[in-house]
């Protein structure tokens, strides 16, 4: 049977193609549905979704009159697979647009987001081999752990809306210091610790 886990109220369906919802992680989802009851108008973003238990869980803590539409995004078409079936058990596939591939080339020229939800893999390369159980397409972030979350500042930079704000899931607040964020037009606003890693809040530049 597939395996399927209560996250934070939802019930997420997930396999190995994917990683394993973390229950620490529902505190990303807690901001960004903060954030989405008070930004500006438009849609919500988020890039490497996975099984899309962050982004659907953002979307139901929302009122239904404050509900915004959630573009998932994910290179893996297991992910998109899965964010589709965990959003129709959860009664919000309205709410849904999913795409699969590149997080650059998925989105058109001239989108904007209001709340950028992003979940990039952060474990440096040479330590991937500590997490034999996790498929390394979802926790591989390159040399330093940054490679995929420096493509997120980039869209980011190119996306956000002018007065909106990203939340970005990183390893720790070296990670988030190493990404220099003012050189992608973007600020670091908060930093929240969790049971493991760290959520990053961003802006655009003043």
């Amino acid at each position: 049977m597939t395996p399927t886990i209560d996250f934070s109220g939802l019930r997420i369906t997930y396999d190995e193609r994917v990683l394993e919802p973390r229950p620490w992680t529902a505190d990303q989802s807690q901001w960004a549905a903060a954030l989405m009851r008070t930004a500006p108008p438009g849609r919500v973003l988020e890039l490497c979704c996975g099984a899309g238990h962050i982004g659907l869980l953002a979307t139901a803590a929302t009122p239904a009159q404050e509900r915004r539409q959630l573009v998932a995004v994910d290179l893996n078409p297991a992910a998109a697979a899965l964010t589709r079936t965990n959003a129709a058990a959860a009664g919000l596939s309205n709410w849904l647009e999913v795409r699969t591939g590149d997080m650059s080339a998925a989105l058109e020229k001239g989108e904007v987001f209001s709340v950028i939800i992003a979940d990039p893999p952060w474990v440096p390369t040479a330590q991937t081999s500590r997490f034999p159980d996790d498929p390394l397409l979802a926790i591989d972030g390159g040399g330093d752990g940054l490679t995929v979350a420096r493509c997120c500042a980039q869209v980011a930079q190119r996306h956000l809306h002018r007065e909106g704000t990203a939340v970005l899931q990183l390893g720790d607040r070296g990670q988030v210091e190493a990404l220099d964020a003012a050189a992608y037009g973007l600020r670091v606003t908060e930093v929240r610790d969790g049971e493991r890693g760290v959520l990053a809040g961003l802006r655009r530049l003043l």
